[in-house]
């Protein structure tokens, strides 16, 4: 669910969907001297680019808390006359920035420019929309232990304060809305990525009547298990099905199954110690069975099937498992090293604070601290090691940095309720995409999240992970330009030409 920079190619939607390059974007500022708007305002070749900003509620109903600014960005269409629509883009995170990534959503978008304009909001608190620090950085929390997460948690609330209120997945729907009022755009096609498909659903809910269509892609629903458990399963399924699919045939997928478990269980008595260098500075991560199951779940559903030809986390991971069980660590390390490097110093306030907020918990959030463990132990012990694949549930459970038990630590008192998870959903067309090949959000995920629209089509994308746009060929891409144009899908047959991911061959 959550989304971290990567250093792998970007092609086509790459960038523009998913915003791996987390690259800092000015924050919000005063026009320039040549009059142009503001600094932070994005070229777009081809498309004249409208920027601006506007005044919210921190927290709607509490004044005394101030406002926050939210920034802007319209990529309008290249035809004449009036736009026949707006997309508004919401790339994931949460703390993805969207202004930022102007060119390469236009260029992933190239077919629904003709005659759509594409809205660019930066969430509260990320970008070109006023940040509010709460001191923890993508790189120390990404490499902390378990307990120095949830201790990073607890501090980020200390230093927001009552201002932790203000990040809400509702609030940023509302701020969305806003802007659309701002503009007089009457209905939106809302275009969700991983986290975007929790936001746009509350914002559906909370603004019906401004709904045109919706795409959902890298989907999971609101009621999701709060134990992450379908993840899990679905790191087997991603082994099995990179196996068996490889030409020639590189792995057996049972067996690296098998060696997951190993690797898990071994991580869990003796974890190994990793020097990672990230802009600059070494960090040394604790690998255990979490860490594992991290990598596993989330990094190496980033970005597979991008670039089917090459190397890749996913790709490698049969012979790097099949060499730690051997008792050759280099490989394993060598993944964790290289996927390490993209964390940065960025300030995860946007990020913790609606997690912590928002997401569903194992764990009753007016419950005090001691309670809550309680729960969320009983909760665990309830599940049964059967649901967690090849990892114990208590070592898998510490892989998600958005889930699990990261947040115990997140204060009642002058935070946000946790968001509703039946939601009032209009009764529109939705397209719900899911890749078959990722753990982050499973395509078993993505079917509940399609079941709670009356009127929705699902399609699992074999051989690509988070998210289905990234594949390569313009097959996706394509998909969901004709939907957005005319509520259809039309012809989906280009799915089964999406090629399967390289493999490094286990060698017995």
């Amino acid at each position: 669910m959550s989304t971290y920079t990567s250093g792998a190619r970007r092609t086509v939607l790459a960038v523009g969907t998913m915003a791996l390059l987390l690259s800092a974007v000015p924050a919000a500022s005063a026009a320039d001297p040549a009059g142009s708007g503001p600094t932070w305002c994005p070229t777009v070749a081809g498309h004249q680019v409208d920027c601006g900003s506007l005044r919210r509620p921190l927290v709607a109903g509490k004044p005394e808390l101030g406002t926050i600014g939210v920034s802007y960005a319209v990529v309008r269409h290249r035809g004449q006359g009036a736009a026949k629509g707006t997309v508004a883009v919401n790339p994931g995170g949460p703390r993805e920035v969207a202004i930022g990534k102007a060119a390469e959503f236009a260029a992933g978008l190239e077919g629904v420019l003709d005659d759509h304009d594409l809205l660019l909001v930066d969430p509260r608190g990320t970008g070109a929309s006023e940040r509010i620090p709460c001191g923890v950085t993508d790189a120390e929390y990404r490499f902390g232990t378990r307990q120095q997460q949830r201790d990073a948690v607890a501090h980020c609330a200390r230093t927001l304060g009552p201002r932790a209120q203000g990040y809400t997945t509702a609030a940023t729907a509302d701020d969305i809305d806003a802007v659309r009022a701002r503009l007089g755009v009457r209905q939106l096609t809302l275009y969700g990525l991983s986290y975007g498909t929790y936001l746009m659903p509350v914002y559906a809910s909370r603004h019906p009547g401004s709904v045109r269509n919706i795409v959902l892609s890298g989907a999971y629903p609101h009621d999701f298990d709060p134990l992450v458990r379908p993840s899990a399963q679905a790191v087997s399924l991603a082994l099995r099905r990179v196996c068996e699919r490889s030409v020639p045939k590189a792995c057996d997928g049972d067996k690296a199954v098998r060696d997951l478990a190993t690797t898990a269980a071994r991580l869990r008595e003796r974890p190994l110690t990793v020097p990672i260098v990230a802009e600059g500075r070494t960090y040394r991560e604790r690998f255990t069975e979490g860490k594992l199951a991290h990598l596993m779940f989330e990094a190496a559903s980033r970005g597979a099937g991008m670039a089917p030809a090459e190397p890749s986390l996913l790709g490698s991971a049969p012979w790097a498992l099949d060499r730690f069980v051997k008792g050759d660590t280099e490989p394993l390390r060598r993944l964790v090293r290289e996927e390490g490097s993209s964390g940065s110093t960025e300030d995860q306030a946007p990020y913790i604070a609606v997690v912590c907020n928002d997401y569903r918990k194992a764990w009753a959030t007016d419950a005090p601290l001691s309670v809550r463990w309680q729960q969320y132990r009983k909760a665990l012990a309830g599940a049964g090691q059967g649901g967690f694949g090849a990892f114990s549930g208590h070592g898998f459970t510490e892989g998600p940095t958005d889930g699990g038990d990261v947040c115990i630590s997140w204060p009642r008192e002058n935070t946000g309720r946790p968001q509703p998870t039946e939601l009032r959903l209009p009764d529109v067309p939705v397209l719900v995409l899911s890749g078959d090949l990722d753990a982050n959000t499973p395509d078993a995920n993505g079917r509940l999240a399609a079941a709670k629209f009356r009127n929705s089509t699902f399609f699992s994308v074999r051989n690509v992970g988070h998210v289905p746009e990234l594949e390569s060929s313009g097959c996706v891409t394509g998909v969901t330009t004709r939907f957005i144009r005319t509520n259809a899908p039309g012809d989906t047959s280009c799915f089964g030409a999406v090629p399967p991911i390289a493999v490094t061959p286990v060698r017995r």
